[in-house]
């Protein structure tokens, strides 16, 4: 992203959510988008997958340039380059957790998959739950049911995950659990990015990235302060 802007108008009011947000992920990251309410974190995560365009700017994501994408072309780069995880999970309810993971492959139009049922398969084995293939949402805790919408996001091999308020539903305990998953999975190379206004849960990331008013205060490798302070034991 290069000076991204976003501006809204509301009656009579323009809002200006993002103000010049300019920010490179790299492949295989692990970053953390913090920022209080209002701050314009949703506002970028919508950018950021493809949800949303920007008032100007230059956004390129795995090498394709977004902003002058149309409907159709936005919502093909959301299906086979982006995996989104929300805070509730988004499943569709009496459908299997099978059924549930199966879906991005199933609406992708720019490819083709002859292993449906097997590719689903393993990314719930990825998540943890190979004996859960047949439960629907509601024969599931919060913490499976969000494990269910880790594997949908990861079924498609997307260049990217971005995980929204992940662990907002869940207890601490079921907290710690899933940032534990998203660790593993960014340490077998799956790059996340994870919004959230919780530092608590941005520490379990490698980067924070820090966002008021629409622009970016800080950006911080977890990565270097942590080995820092190992050093200085």
């Amino acid at each position: 992203m290069r000076n991204i802007t976003k501006a809204f108008t509301i009656g009579e009011i323009k809002v200006e959510a993002l103000r010049g947000i300019t920010l490179t992920i790299h492949s295989g990251e692990f970053v953390a988008i913090v920022g209080t309410s209002g701050s314009g974190k949703s506002t970028l995560m919508n950018v950021l997958g493809a949800l949303d365009q920007s008032s100007s700017g230059d956004y390129y994501l795995d090498g394709v340039y977004i902003n002058q994408l149309n409907k159709k072309e936005l919502s093909d780069v959301r299906n086979e380059k982006i995996g989104f995880v929300f805070q509730g999970y988004n499943l569709l309810a009496r459908t299997t957790a099978l059924d549930n993971v199966e879906l991005p492959l199933i609406y992708a139009r720019g490819k083709t998959f002859k292993n449906i049922h097997q590719l689903a398969e393993k990314a719930l084995e990825q998540v943890g739950l190979a004996n859960r293939l047949h439960h629907e949402p509601n024969q599931l805790s919060g913490g499976q049911q969000q494990r269910v919408a880790i594997a949908r996001a990861l079924v498609n091999q997307p260049s990217i995950i971005l995980a929204d308020e992940p662990t907002g539903n869940l207890d601490s305990k079921t907290t710690t659990e899933i940032l534990a998953l998203f660790q593993h999975l960014n340490n077998q190379g799956k790059t996340i990015v994870l919004v959230t206004h919780d530092l608590v849960v941005a520490a379990h990331t490698k980067r924070i990235v820090e966002i008021s008013d629409g622009l970016i205060i800080c950006d911080e490798d977890l990565t270097n302060r942590r080995i820092a302070e190992a050093l200085s034991v």
